[in-house]
């Protein structure tokens, strides 16, 4: 430590000297080779600080040896951080504190923007704090502090990691602790409407968030809809802030500045006198801990976590897995095989990805069983669904319970809680994830397809492992000779079976045939259960009579080639006829599958199709509130009634889904013709976009080679087009000159009804037109157009000289369209 402080001294000497930054270093060379190997690429390599620097200052990324800058105790850096993309890197604060394993980020420019090492950030002379990027010769401002003409003088990072640009007489006007991304340090404030986001090692932001309601409540949130922590305070309590405050302690203080709850690090008391360092930070496992700076063995130590048992976050393992502690902590396991062949591997442990991902298969379709179903044993567990993350609960006995879900087509898996509720919580997706602890008092039924005995019997390997019963279970070992035998034995009377089975209904359907009177309701999956549940996520495939049948001969158009249809299970449904596409089986049951595998609370989900040499037909959920032309555009819309924040979520729910489409499926999907049309709203005013993905993936090769720009630039263009449309309220915005847009808004500020309305417009605006800029490389990636919607990244003024006129690729796809 007394080397530290001597460092901290002589850089104190060299502060305000900025030219002469390198010769310093070079005559305290020998000083750094006596630097403790502790410090080694830490604060000794350096000793350029940033205590006041004036306007015209400017990192640059491509100086490696000079691309960031120091607080004056040395303790955080401010300047380019290298990413795991070599070619990609972002600007922000992190810990200076030798080795590079804890140098972690506290503060991240945009909310962590990627951007390319020829990039540069700048304290304009105007008095913001820009980030700017070099794409071909073309400087382009990414990311800006907004801060002109406030009478900026200086920025300077602070000893505490907060960066602030500051006036002449040293009056904060701008702070990074104002807009936190995901860690809280010491000193920072929280208020609503504020929110931390965990990391993801996708270039979109996590699904964790912790928010604080206006009530002053804490909240861990799951995808905005699944809250799984909350700060235990009075309802009567009025909360204004959450702080964690310069001893370490997260508290929530009311209007009079006293305390209603708090929480610190249980270790505080073990570490040395010496003031330690310490952080809040939502992990990227969806938990929120407090970490302390252990000088003894130098690295970062949890003291204290929100969430006690890490399995009771909310999708902590991803899909299709289940979370489970060994010896070492919490793991994760695989839920589910992919089919028969592979139930031997079935729960075998994963690396542990928490925070939504896993190295997991999806689930078996139990409509393709090519036996019947049966009923999976887990004990110690509770399992949920993620998409929807809604169970249906009852109270039943446990027997009860899997007998119900045993004969229910639609129930994918059951909970029973042995805990004496009674309670029976039903899973009608596929998309599940769940938690094994021995403390947990209940039991899970999961449905699989039926598996030989010898299966069964590695399945049962499992047991003594304590995470799984088969219900499926062996008799005691027989003799090689006697298995052979029972098997074969089995194997002939099901043979026999099938063939008696396959022969009656052939005889069946080809009675029905003669006299008309097949229906959709004697299908399969209809036919195992005529209640089957609305939220059944198995694909259906139908012929193109039973197709006539839903839709009552076509008897009610919602559009061109649109009708609507009921199944027999009463969903409504909307087919969409394809008769203009040539295309193989193969490809396009392909392009199908791929795009009933996705799922995201902003797509309109498929519910099956029909693929006939004549007809081809995809099959949609039914959105009850129509498309978002009529509810904006509509002649019979009251323009009072068009609510701003309304809009807004409208345009934040379409993003997310390109966003989910173009960087969390398996592969990149192309919408292709997002247009307002396109865009059905729920009950709720939920967005849910439709008609995408099918003929990008059908015809990439021509999409691709349509013009010179890539497909996911083409969506980011409409993108921008349709922004624009909800903005104006008007379809029309080609040859509209974009500044004289963004100076008509200026002209009407006063018809906001607040400063963060106006703000919010104008936000969007920008960044519509940066969407639609005419030269591809221009325009934000989908993963920034997201984060400028939601509020964490700003955006600069579109550059001027251009109007704003319909992409030539955009008319070549409608006309394909057409």
């Amino acid at each position: 430590m007394e080397m530290f402080h001597s460092l901290v001294e002589i850089k104190h000497l060299s502060a305000g000297k900025s030219l002469n930054h390198k010769r310093l270093s070079c005559v305290f060379v020998v000083f750094l080779l006596l630097c403790s190997g502790a410090f080694q690429n830490g604060f000794c390599d350096d000793f350029n600080t940033m205590v006041s620097v004036p306007l015209g200052f400017e990192i640059n990324g491509m100086d490696q040896s000079n691309n960031f800058r120091l607080s004056e105790n040395g303790i955080f850096a401010f300047g380019f951080l290298k990413s795991d993309d070599l070619d990609s890197c972002e600007v922000g604060i992190w810990y200076n504190l030798g080795n590079s394993n804890v140098n972690l980020p506290v503060w991240t420019v945009g909310g962590g923007v990627k951007v390319s090492l020829d990039s540069s950030i700048r304290l304009d002379l105007d008095g913001r704090l820009v980030l700017v990027q070099n794409q071909n010769g073309e400087k382009i401002v990414l990311w800006s502090s907004n801060t002109s003409g406030l009478g900026i003088n200086k920025a300077s990072l602070l000893d505490n990691g907060n960066l602030v640009l500051l006036d002449s007489k040293d009056k904060v006007l701008w702070e990074s602790f104002s807009s936190p991304t995901n860690i809280l340090l010491p000193g920072q404030s929280f208020h609503y409407p504020q929110n931390l986001r965990a990391l993801s090692a996708k270039s979109t932001l996590s699904y964790y968030s912790l928010v604080i309601s206006k009530s002053g409540e804490l909240q861990l949130v799951w995808e905005h809809n699944v809250t799984y922590w909350r700060s235990p305070i009075s309802p009567s309590v009025l909360v204004k802030e959450a702080r964690f405050d310069n001893d370490g302690v997260l508290g929530l203080y009311d209007e009079y500045n006293k305390v209603a709850w708090s929480v610190s690090s249980q270790d505080l008391g073990d570490l040395s006198s010496t003031k330690t360092l310490q952080h809040l930070s939502l992990d990227q496992d969806g938990n929120l801990r407090i970490y302390s700076w252990h000088n003894v063995t130098r690295e970062w130590k949890a003291g204290w976590q929100a969430v006690q048992e890490q399995c009771n976050v909310f999708g902590s393992c991803g899909l299709y897995s289940l979370c489970g502690y060994n010896s070492t902590g919490p793991v994760c396991w695989c839920l589910y095989s992919l089919s028969l062949e592979n139930w031997d591997t079935a729960f075998s442990p994963i690396a542990a990805d928490f925070g939504g991902g896993s190295g997991c298969r999806k689930m078996v379709d139990l409509a393709n069983c090519r036996m019947r179903t049966s009923m999976v044993v887990m004990k110690q567990t509770v399992l949920y669904g993620i998409y929807p993350p809604i169970d249906v609960e009852m109270f039943l006995s446990e027997k009860d319970c899997r007998e119900y879900c045993a004969n229910d087509s639609t129930c994918i898996a059951v909970t029973s809680m042995n805990d004496g509720s009674g309670k029976c919580t039903v899973k009608r997706t596929s998309f599940i994830s769940g938690y094994n602890t021995h403390s947990v008092a209940a039991t899970s039924f999961l449905k699989a397809c039926s598996v030989p005995q010898a299966v069964a019997a590695q399945m049962n390997s499992h047991n003594s492992a304590g995470l799984i019963d088969s219900s499926i279970s062996g008799r005691k070992k027989a003799s090689q000779a006697n298995t052979r035998a029972l098997i074969g034995a089995i194997a002939l009377i099901a043979f026999i079976t099938v063939v008696v089975v396959v022969s009656l209904e052939l005889f069946v359907i080809w009675i029905a045939h003669g006299s008309g009177q097949i229906k959709p309701q004697t299908r399969i999956p209809f036919g195992k259960d005529a209640r089957m549940n609305p939220h059944y996520s198995a694909l259906i495939r139908l012929n193109f009579e039973e197709i006539k049948g839903l839709t009552d001969n076509f008897a009610t158009p919602l559009g061109p080639s649109y009708f609507k249809g009921t199944l027999p299970n009463k969903t409504l449904v909307v087919a969409k006829l394809l008769n203009d596409i040539t295309v193989s089986e193969k490809d396009f049951r392909f392009a199908v599958s791929t795009l009933g595998g996705t799922h995201h609370r902003n797509l309109a989900s498929i519910k099956g199709f029909c693929f006939e040499p004549k007809h081809k037909i995809l099959l949609y959920e039914y959105i009850p509130n129509g498309s978002l032309d009529h509810w904006l555009l509509g002649p019979e819309v009251d323009e009072s009634k068009r609510v701003w924040q309304e809009r807004l979520q409208i345009a934040v729910g379409v993003a997310r889904a390109i966003a989910y489409l173009h960087t969390e499926c398996q592969q990149c999907i192309i919408h292709g013709n997002l247009k307002l049309e396109n865009v059905l709203l729920d009950e709720n005013l939920v967005p849910k976009l439709t008609d995408f993905g099918l003929r990008s993936l059908l015809f990439k090769e021509r999409v691709a080679s349509s013009s010179t720009e890539m497909p996911s630039e083409k969506d980011i263009y409409m993108l921008g087009m349709l922004l624009l449309q909800i903005v104006t309220c008007k379809r029309d915005v080609d040859g509209i000159s974009p500044h004289k847009m963004l100076d008509e808004l200026f002209d009407q500020k006063e018809r906001f009804a607040d400063s963060d309305e106006f703000k919010s417009v104008e936000r969007v605006m920008k960044i519509a037109i940066w969407c639609m800029q005419d030269q591809p490389f221009l325009r934000p990636s989908i993963s920034e157009v997201v984060k400028v919607l939601e509020g964490t990244l700003s955006v600069d003024r579109p550059p001027s000289g251009f109007m704003l006129s319909r992409s030539i690729a955009v008319e070549r796809l409608e006309g394909e369209e057409s």
